[in-house]
């Protein structure tokens, strides 16, 4: 299906800003929408841009009308510290417009998850995001894409020391992660954004749990 729409959610984000730019250039998108705080000084026939209150999102229930969906939203606890706000950005947020997609022309949802993602875990991050993804698996959506990348190599906007520190060892240890190890190889965001393009041009129907190993091969 060529002429699709599309919804990325996280557009300023690590993932979400190199898959709004990919997808942009895309001959398979013939829209490509991004519900955001502030606008992205980008502009593009096919890019339209909604200054989204997420604290009042039934406002801007008859935009949620596109045949994909991309989630690459996500927080950490620096940055929201308020676990109840957090769980909003990784749980709440992504369910609500998978919802509110399945009543208009959904038929792709793609999220980026996390490697370990467990609802039965003790560890708040690992259990929210196996949580949000077993709730995605209840609606029924047509193809379900959940992407489980390892840690995550890009240049953020915010600063993080430690990643910055991590990064070069992780390309170390990558060469030891060899066999049944080699999802927790560390992984280019501009990689699993173009995994995300591949698997949505894809007519396929089901539920697709993608680990960093498969992403990179599907890249």
């Amino acid at each position: 299906m060529s002429n699709k729409k599309s919804i990325i959610l996280g557009a300023s984000g690590l993932i979400g800003s190199k898959l709004l730019l990919i997808l942009l250039e895309n001959e398979n998108y013939s829209e490509v929408k991004i519900f955001i705080r502030k606008l992205l000084p980008i502009e593009h026939p096919n890019l339209i841009q909604i200054i989204t209150d997420f604290d009042h999102l039934e406002m801007i229930n008859s935009e949620i009308n596109s045949h994909v969906i991309f989630c690459c939203l996500g927080s950490t606890k620096k940055k929201t510290p308020d676990l109840t706000e957090y769980r909003k950005i990784d749980h709440d947020y992504p369910l609500y417009f998978a919802k509110q997609g399945l009543k208009s022309e959904l038929i792709q949802y793609h999220i980026v998850s996390a490697l370990g993602a467990n609802a039965q875990s003790s560890n708040f991050y690992t259990k929210m995001k196996g949580e949000t993804e077993d709730d995605l698996k209840e609606l029924g959506i047509p193809a379900l894409y959940i992407y489980q990348p390892s840690f995550l190599e890009g240049n953020r906007k915010e600063n993080r020391p430690l990643e910055k520190i991590m990064m070069p060892i992780m390309k170390l240890v990558n060469i030891l992660l060899v066999g049944g190890l080699r999802k927790y190889q560390s992984i280019s965001a501009k990689s699993v954004a173009k995994a995300m393009l591949n698997e949505s041009i894809k007519n396929k129907s089901g539920i697709f749990v993608l680990e960093s190993d498969k992403i990179k091969e599907l890249a």
